[in-house]
């Protein structure tokens, strides 16, 4: 029977605590490798979750582009203003020399953005339209009288010009004629009923209305030294048979 002696004891000691150790590191490797490949693989389906959803984002925002742009490409494009282009350059030969001066000096002023261009085709009148009646924008075009709808507006749409520039060529106008407004919404066309000569004070005329017309007003006589003591009042209605349909 061999003796162990206590070196050897506690060099086997040593040795199976060694060899205890090194399983426990084992198993703690193993653990912590486990752990680690689990959390890799929820990390991955996060990823690939958040990647699938970003690629959808993606698609989503894709096709409401395709769309917003397919639907822009479908309806016109609503118009803010005109320019003087629209209104193309006036026929001054029947003018007054001071109107023409007054024009000139016009071009150099500072105006509204034109809201809609007024047109007889049997007159071969085409003039720009502002939004207030002032001298500086009738000096220039024509101008919506103060308290009356706009060109894009429905109801009584009263515009005012000269009787010595633009609207000079009124006294030629006939019941019949056809008149177009082209507006911030499209162009109407209007037909001429009527034409009459009134006194200052008959305001009724610039009373709104239920069905949408034009109320063109000058003063009168268009050839009056002076200021003229009257005006000259051309009404048209709708012609419904051709109303944009915008």
């Amino acid at each position: 029977m061999r003796y162990t002696s206590d070196s050897e004891l506690i060099t086997a000691a040593e040795l199976l605590h060694g060899d205890f150790s090194l399983r426990m590191l084992t198993q703690r490797g193993k653990q912590w490798f486990r752990a680690g490949e689990l959390a890799s693989y929820v990390l991955g389906t996060g990823l690939t979750v958040l990647f699938v959803s970003q690629i959808a984002l993606g698609e989503a925002k894709r096709e409401a582009g395709i769309a917003e742009f397919e639907a822009a490409m479908a309806e016109p494009e609503l118009r803010t203003h005109f320019s003087l282009d629209d209104a193309g350059h006036p026929d001054t030969s029947l003018w007054a020399p001071q109107r023409l001066v007054d024009y000139q000096v016009s071009i150099d002023g500072e105006l509204p953005p034109i809201l809609g261009v007024l047109e007889i085709p049997e007159l071969e009148l085409k003039v720009p339209v502002y939004p207030s009646d002032s001298d500086l924008n009738m000096d220039r075009g024509a101008g919506v009288i103060d308290g009356m709808s706009y060109p894009h507006e429905g109801g009584n749409i009263g515009i005012a010009g000269h009787r010595d520039g633009y609207f000079r060529v009124l006294k030629d106008v006939q019941r019949g004629d056809r008149l177009v407004l082209q507006t911030l919404n499209g162009p109407l066309e209007f037909v001429v009923d009527s034409t009459r000569v009134i006194e200052i004070d008959q305001t009724e005329i610039l009373q709104d209305t239920r069905d949408t017309q034009v109320t063109l007003v000058t003063c009168y006589p268009f050839y009056f030294v002076g200021h003229a003591p009257q005006r000259f009042v051309v009404t048209a209605s709708l012609d419904t048979q051709n109303v944009n349909q915008n």
